[in-house]
């Protein structure tokens, strides 16, 4: 009896199409800021994207159904006055997004379900804390309100944002935060950092467990 070494991989035939231009986005000025993020979120309502902007950070925010290209004079969510450099939507409400900055401050937005017909300047909340850029922001998985931010000042803060307050702020990094994750119920984050190291963290305990 023959027996295969190489396990067989019932993807093998199957090939990606690429979509139509009228079924994508098409004229976006993504951002060119030298940050590591993914400059974009999705929800099953919005597609958010960072774009170049004079004056300030601003993102665009687009209806998932408004595809093709995009106006250049399409209206921006702006009220940061430096480059924005990370977005988050919220898991539990789909107008709620999050954003951070080289301004050293996270806004919270409340995006209406209509396109926007003007740009939006109020932001619903200003989180200030951070003494350096805020490049990182992470909404709690399943409690409301609940966002962490980290900063280039290596501090990672969690925030009540119907206060607008900090809850926990943690200094165990000491060197840039890279990225940070929860898991599925809160209950825990991890980070990778600059040190080449990779944490567990506990904000309850407000320590490193791992």
């Amino acid at each position: 009896m023959s027996r295969s070494i190489v396990r067989q991989s019932k993807f093998r035939h199957v090939f990606g199409q690429a979509v139509k231009a009228e079924q994508g986005y098409d004229d976006i000025r993504v951002s060119k800021v030298t940050w590591d993020s993914s400059f974009c979120a999705v929800n099953p309502k919005f597609l958010a994207v960072i774009v170049e902007s004079s004056g300030g950070g601003a993102f665009l925010v687009l209806p998932l159904s408004k595809t093709g290209r995009v106006d250049k004079n399409y209206p921006l969510v702006i009220g940061h006055s430096g480059p924005v450099l990370d977005i988050d939507w919220s898991p539990h409400n789909d107008n709620i997004l999050a954003s951070c900055s080289e301004d050293c401050t996270a806004m919270v937005w409340q995006i209406p379900d209509h396109s926007l017909i003007r740009p939006l300047s109020d932001p619903v909340v200003v989180l200030e804390g951070h003494s350096k850029r805020v490049g990182i922001v992470s909404w709690h998985p399943t409690a409301r309100n609940i966002l962490l931010t980290a900063g280039s000042d290596n501090l990672i803060i969690i925030w009540n944002v119907g206060t607008g307050e900090p809850l926990i702020s943690m200094d165990d990094h000491p060197d840039l935060i890279y990225s940070v994750s929860w898991n599925r119920n809160g209950s825990l984050f991890c980070t990778t950092c600059k040190d080449r190291r990779l944490r567990v963290c506990d904000p309850r305990k407000r320590e490193v467990v791992a």
